[in-house]
């Protein structure tokens, strides 16, 4: 089980890293939304694997949680901010 959550953290280290290289290469910043999720998700599967007893299930589900509540926060700055619309 600590095997499974130390593959599923290095892999979002991993993932958010090449994502911010692939950025920072192209110059674009990140939405509030993307950023957001990636924030989400990794504090979700933090918290889901403490809190759980099944650690490897709790980092699953924290993490999905954690995404889809970071997304919709940064939905709500980019509207806020007028970088989408409607």
């Amino acid at each position: 089980m600590k095997k499974l959550i130390r593959v599923l953290s290095f892999l979002i280290v991993l993932f958010a890293f090449s994502i911010s290289i692939a950025s920072a290469q192209t110059h674009r910043r990140w939405s509030h939304r993307k950023k957001d999720a990636v924030i989400g998700a990794g504090a979700g599967a933090a918290t889901g694997a403490i809190i759980s007893h099944d650690k490897s299930k709790g980092a699953i589900i924290g993490g999905a949680v954690g995404a889809g509540a970071g997304y919709l926060h940064g939905r709500k700055k980019d509207k806020q901010a007028g970088t989408i619309s409607k």
